[in-house]
């Protein structure tokens, strides 16, 4: 399985045993930069990134299994942002390029943009399978999956309700999984451009429309969010290019601009909202005492800093607060972690906007835990687990060695 991702393609070569359920016995993973998605204009470059993955995936599995181990490339939202002809003109040299291997692609969508939707379910899937709470035994004790990326977000979960009367709102949102013969009602969401090098753009570029008539008069916008003094250039929707400049107010400031970009005004059409008019279940209502986890930037801007792998929505508000303030003796014990601060001055931004998509967008309570991991029982965390556990039952190949 290859995560074509906005920042980076990853490889994931699985060895399952299956008899009933699939059991995984060993995974090969490895990464690199940078995505397909910066090839737009060269279709047959992106598709010729992708050979250190393929060579890898030929040493890991073995000859006489090559012809029945099914291969998928799934593109994931930096690629859906290209536009349709681009994209797939890269999706079409990304097919050909594989064609040219022993592995079978893995049907008509097995070179695909995926859906947000199955992006999401499949971490849910991943998630919950290396957990062990698919098995009949744990129903109802399923952990609920945020994942964050580059281009997008998503969050999948199990509701439940407290009468039988309430229900679910019937609509896209609503997902039917039936996963070895065991139904699975869940609510999933894909929020487009608030993955967080978009959500990013739209932090800074939110300052930069505030002040409009300000930065096309002197060219240069003062930005919360960012180490004071620290300018960067940035280029505007009209082609003009503005200076912001930091200030270095510090994590309350900063927040004040994170939350407009959430658009908790919008018209929420049916209730309860999140955020952006998006319906969802109250996570404090339908998802009591069950663990939480947070996937992605969300592990990889915590665990830098000497966090632990479990910690309440008010801690990482605590840990934001310090970046913010440019405090250096909490992080002195952590190995790398001042050079780190000091060698990313969107880092005050990036976390200020980690805790107000839990707290604020998802309104998940300061005091709940969320828990966090790279890799779960020595597997990788994210949608390819669950997305290879879904291609197994639908290329039912059989090798005879």
């Amino acid at each position: 399985m290859i995560d074509a991702g906005s920042s980076g393609s990853r490889v994931h070569v699985y060895q399952f045993s299956v008899c009933n359920d699939p059991v995984l016995e060993n995974e090969v993973f490895h990464m690199l930069e940078p995505g397909l998605s910066s090839f737009k204009d060269d279709p047959e470059a992106a598709a010729l990134s992708l050979k250190p993955l393929m060579d890898i995936a030929v040493k890991s599995v073995p000859k006489e299994f090559q012809k029945c181990t099914p291969i998928a490339v799934k593109a994931t939202a930096g690629l859906r942002l290209l536009g349709k002809d681009k994209s797939d003109s890269i999706l079409k040299s990304v097919r050909k390029y594989l064609e040219t291997f022993p592995f079978p692609i893995a049907g008509e969508n097995g070179v695909e943009i995926m859906e947000g939707s199955d992006e999401g379910v499949y971490a849910w899937i991943t998630v919950n399978y290396l957990l062990g709470k698919l098995r009949k035994s744990q129903r109802g004790q399923s952990a609920a999956v945020f994942d964050l990326g580059g281009a997008s977000t998503q969050i999948v979960f199990e509701p439940t309700f407290a009468t039988p009367e309430e229900n679910m709102v019937e609509g896209d949102h609503k997902y039917q999984l039936d996963y070895q013969n065991d139904l699975f009602e869940l609510y999933q969401h894909s929020y487009l451009g608030y993955g967080l090098n978009e959500a990013r753009k739209a932090i800074k570029m939110e300052m930069v429309n505030l002040w409009k008539s300000e930065a096309k008069k002197t060219g240069k916008v003062y930005h919360p969010c960012l180490p004071e003094n620290y300018k960067e250039n940035m280029a505007t929707d009209n082609g003009t290019t503005v200076q912001l400049i930091g200030t270095g107010a510090g994590y309350t400031e900063c927040r004040g601009i994170i939350e407009r970009v959430f658009n908790k005004d919008k018209l929420c059409e049916v209730g309860p909202c999140a955020f952006d008019g998006v319906y969802q279940p109250s996570l404090t209502e339908t998802f009591k005492d069950r663990d939480l986890y947070v996937f992605s930037y969300f592990y990889d801007l915590t665990q830098p800093l000497g966090m632990p792998t479990e910690f309440s929505v008010k801690e990482l508000g605590e840990l934001t607060d310090r970046v913010c303030r440019g405090e250096t003796k909490p992080f002195q014990h952590v190995p790398g972690a001042l050079q780190l601060l000091k060698e990313k001055p969107d880092f005050c931004l990036d976390l200020t906007y980690l805790y107000n998509l839990l707290k604020y967008g998802y309104e998940i309570p300061a005091d709940r835990l969320v828990r966090t991991a790279k890799k779960i029982n020595g597997a990788e965390t994210g949608w390819c687990l669950g997305a290879s556990i879904a291609m197994l039952d639908e290329n039912k190949l059989v090798c005879q060695a």
